[in-house]
């Protein structure tokens, strides 16, 4: 018996040519956008956000100039806090509790950030004990918890007016032969042009804090803040 003959023209061929591509593009963009949208957090509204524990000024606050010291011996000031969003948190080095556990909080919540904030993202610790935390003091303890994370210390009324312009409070408070720090446990939010912006109140939840610092900073580059 003969067999059939391929009857199909060249141009039947290129145009099934061309759905199959045509197909295979508008999967692949599909794809694209499905994994774009769910690696991209979510934007929460400003009740979710403060449900959450994040706190986000009406309007982001200038803060006056000072001068303080980073863990390297550079020179820490309000240049310090730009062109990225810094997370502050005001503790000392000997906290018997609070302290290291959001220092190792913060820790986590980083580690755990998208790559893209990650990048736009430090933290710092400032000192409310510049008594006993000095330079040497801080380049021991922050690396610890984190190689990249920043310790600052300097004068104690510098500190002193920086903590009243972040609304965090700090006062010594006698224990027997020695003292301890009464301070705030929140963490503050700096945005990229170096205000005051927000803050984290406590108890301190790093799934939360992941999922509202990711929401504001997301926000924020999608309006031009």
């Amino acid at each position: 018996m003969q067999e059939p003959e391929n009857t199909m023209s060249e141009s039947q061929k290129r145009n099934i040519n061309y759905t199959v591509i045509g197909v295979v593009a508008l999967i692949t963009i599909m794809m694209s956008l499905f994994l774009h949208k769910i690696s991209t957090p979510r934007v929460l509204s400003a009740e979710e956000a403060r449900i959450n524990g994040l706190y986000i000024l009406d309007s982001p606050r200038t803060l006056t100039g000072f001068e303080l010291v980073d863990q390297r011996g550079k020179v820490f000031n309000n240049e310090s806090l730009k062109g990225k969003w810094s997370l502050v948190f005001f503790g000392f080095t000997h906290c018997p509790d609070i302290c290291p556990t959001t220092m190792a909080l913060l820790n986590d919540l980083v580690t755990d950030l998208n790559g893209d904030i990650l990048d736009e993202t430090q933290v710092v610790m400032v000192s409310a004990d510049p008594a006993r935390d000095t330079v040497e003091k801080l380049a021991e303890y922050v690396p610890f918890f984190n190689p990249d994370f920043i310790g600052v210390t300097g004068e104690f009324i510098t500190l002193k007016k920086l903590g009243n312009q972040l609304n965090v409070p700090f006062v010594k408070v006698r224990q027997g032969d020695s003292y301890t720090i009464d301070h705030g446990g929140q963490v503050v939010v700096i945005n990229p042009r170096g205000d005051y912006h927000g803050f984290f109140t406590t108890p301190l939840d790093m799934a939360r804090m992941k999922l509202t610092y990711q929401s504001m900073v997301t926000s924020s580059s999608c309006c031009g803040q």
